[in-house]
C-alpha cells in the first residue's frame, strides 16, 4: 500500500527578531511518537525476517469472512508495512516523525494515540467493508497511511502556517490536503491501482477531519454535562441537609427512640459520611 507522493511538513516561523526567513528543523521527538517509530521499525524487521506470516495473522481484509471479523486486524495493520517496498513504511514513518510530536504536544499522549489509532482503523474498516461488498480486490490491507494522514488533515486545521514538501514542490498544508484528498478520490472512483489503500487513505482523512472540527462542540458538551452534574450535585445535598435538619429536629423534640429505621438508617449514613469527609 505504498504511495510515492505522501508530504513531510516543515514549519514556517513567526517573524521574529531573525526575520521572517523559512527554515528547516527537525522536531523534538515526544514520547508516543518516539514508541511508535521503534515499535513499527522493530515489527518491520521481524515481517523482513518472517516474510508473510505476520500478515497473515494481522493485515487487514475483507475475505474470507472470518478473518473481517477479527476486529484486532483494524489496529495491527496499521503496524506492518510492504516488505518489498522500502519507501512504504520510510514515507509512513517520516511522516508520523514531522507531524505527531506537534499533536501530541498539543493533546497529550493519549488523545493522541487514540486520534492515530482510530482514524486508521476507520479507514481499515472502509476497506474491509468495500471488500466484503466486492467493490474492491480480495488482498489484504497493511500500513499506517491512514493514520499518519489524518495527522496531516489535523495539522492542515490547527496549524495552517505548516509547509509541507509534496513531491518536489513547497506548498501549504492545507493545499497539500486537498490536492491529496482529490487525488486519491479520483484513484478510488476510478478503480486505479491501490483503490482500496486510497480508500483506507480517504477514512483515515475524513475522521481526522470530522475529529478536530467537532472538537469544540465536545468540549461544550462536556462542559454543560459538568454544570448539570455540579447542579444536580448541589440538588441533591440540600434534599439531603433538608432531611438530616428534620430528622435532628424530631430527635430533639421527640428523642431518638421516635425514628423510624429508616430514618435512624439515614441518620447512621449521613454521620459517616460527615467522618469521611
Amino acid at each position: 500500500m505504498g504511495f510515492q507522493d505522501r508530504p513531510y511538513y516543515r514549519e514556517q516561523p513567526l517573524n521574529g527578531p531573525g526575520g521572517g526567513q523559512l527554515r528547516f528543523g527537525l522536531p523534538r521527538l515526544t514520547p508516543m511518537v518516539k514508541y511508535l517509530l521503534i515499535v513499527n521499525c522493530a515489527v518491520f524487521i521481524l515481517q523482513v525476517i518472517i516474510r508473510g506470516r505476520l500478515e497473515y495473522y494481522f493485515a487487514a481484509a475483507g475475505l474470507p469472512p472470518v478473518v473481517a471479523l477479527q476486529f484486532w486486524r483494524l489496529l495491527t495493520f496499521q503496524f506492518l508495512h510492504s516488505v518489498d517496498d522500502p519507501f512504504h513504511i520510510l514515507l509512513n514513518m517520516v511522516g508520523l516523525y514531522f507531524l505527531g510530536p506537534v499533536l501530541e504536544r498539543n493533546w497529550g499522549w493519549k488523545k493522541f494515540l487514540s486520534f492515530y489509532l482510530i482514524c486508521g482503523a476507520v479507514g481499515g474498516a472502509l476497506y474491509v467493508v468495500a471488500s466484503r461488498l466486492q467493490w474492491m480486490g480480495e488482498g489484504y490491507l497493511i500500513g499506517a497511511s491512514g493514520g499518519v494522514l489524518a495527522l496531516l488533515v489535523a495539522c492542515a486545521i490547527l496549524f495552517p502556517q505548516f509547509r509541507v514538501i509534496l513531491l518536489i514542490f513547497p506548498v501549504r498544508i492545507r493545499t497539500a490536503a486537498v490536492l491529496l484528498t482529490v487525488g486519491y478520490l479520483l484513484f478510488v472512483l476510478t478503480g486505479g491501482r491501490n483503490a482500496g489503500g486510497h480508500l483506507c487513505h480517504l477514512g483515515g482523512m475524513a475522521t481526522g477531519f470530522v475529529w478536530v472540527m467537532a472538537r469544540p462542540y465536545f468540549a461544550l458538551l462536556q462542559q454543560k454535562r459538568g454544570r448539570y452534574a455540579q447542579q444536580h450535585n448541589r440538588e441533591q445535598n440540600e434534599k439531603l441537609n433538608y432531611e438530616l435538619d428534620r430528622i435532628l429536629a424530631k430527635v430533639h423534640e421527640q428523642g431518638i427512640q421516635s425514628l423510624t429505621r429508616s430514618e435512624k438508617r439515614f441518620l447512621q449514613k449521613a454521620t459517616q459520611q460527615h467522618k469521611r469527609k
